[in-house]
């Protein structure tokens, strides 16, 4: 008999489970996509752009986008309050790669998750990093800024947007490359980098073509070089390659909810996303950003996840080099 009663248990709760999926989004009630970066960079932008045409496949249910913003310490402020939210998919938010990865790799940040915190939904960009100067400066090449450090090493002052981020791997590569040394300036985002670039408080640029699209067009910056295989079509003719050295760096930007969370959630909010990004609009708006819209579902994405942290794990140390 008691075996019985725990059996109907068990049927009750996976029935009350698959119904609460069925009902998943309730009329009316917000989505919270959290951002572990500030506001006004490239990935702020692309994340609301992609909110915005979610919310309108959502509108007929009254369901709203809400962008929340936690930056802070090289985003493990957000990865943390997303891996520690309630895997009911009302709360997803994006996990930025290779930074997402690094936060857990590095023990010293003693990060509360790691691959498995999160349900990968959906990739949206894959953002080639780029290597840019002001406008005014006296470096014209790569080879330029290359020359220079070697002369004084540690002078140039280089961004980056936090530890172990992609810009700040790019920095780490491109210095084990060349021989070259670089006073390394740390940021909390892509925006304040570029405003500290514009301000002539850094000589050098690390960053994303997203970052630095909007500027370069207006003239305020001379890219050097993009650290991509293929040429971008944002800022063409501008390769690292050309220039003799094999550097490839990206921001890969894609949705993820908290582990655990049901299959039919997944499925239901993999769809909305996949649908926002094939929305006309969402697509011009991103190439109005100089945004590289790459999309993968969520099997590719968790795929190109496990890969990338398989390449990333030998590199760690180098963060560590003075």
């Amino acid at each position: 008999m008691k075996r019985v009663i725990a059996i109907a248990a068990v049927l009750l709760v996976c029935a009350a489970a698959v119904a609460g999926a069925a009902e998943f989004p309730t009329k009316g009630k917000s989505i919270t996509m959290i951002l572990g970066t500030s506001a006004g960079g490239s990935t702020d932008v692309g994340a609301r752009i992609l909110a915005a045409s979610m919310e309108k496949g959502l509108a007929a249910n009254g369901n709203r986008i809400q962008v929340e913003n936690k930056p802070g310490a090289g985003w493990q402020i957000g990865l943390t309050a997303l891996a520690r939210s309630r895997a009911d998919g009302y709360t997803i938010g994006f996990t930025i790669l290779p930074q997402t990865i690094t936060n857990y790799l590095d023990p010293e940040r003693k990060a509360v998750f790691d691959r498995k915190s999160f349900q990968p939904l959906g990739m949206q960009v894959v953002d080639p990093g780029v290597i840019a100067v002001k406008a005014g400066s006296p470096y014209k090449t790569l080879q330029d800024v290359i020359d220079a450090a070697k002369a004084n090493p540690g002078k140039l002052k280089a961004s980056a947007t936090g530890i172990l981020s992609d810009d700040h791997l790019a920095v780490l590569q491109l210095q084990k490359l060349t021989g070259a040394k670089f006073a390394i300036v740390q940021f909390d985002g892509s925006a304040k980098a570029m405003t500290a670039l514009l301000g002539g408080h850094t000589d050098l640029y690390f960053g994303n073509v997203g970052d630095t699209y909007p500027q370069a067009k207006a003239g305020e910056v001379r890219v050097l070089g993009v650290m991509d295989d293929d040429e971008s079509k944002f800022l063409p003719g501008k390769t690292t390659f050309s220039q003799g050295i094999k550097l490839e760096s990206s921001s890969s930007r894609g949705l993820s909810a908290p582990a655990g969370t049901s299959k039919e959630i997944v499925d239901f909010l993999a769809g909305a996303i996949r649908k926002a990004i094939d929305d006309p609009e969402h697509m011009k708006k991103m190439e109005e950003q100089g945004l590289t819209v790459r999309y993968m579902d969520p099997a590719r994405m968790e795929k190109y996840w496990a890969d990338m942290e398989e390449q990333i794990k030998p590199l760690m140390g180098m963060a560590k080099e003075k």
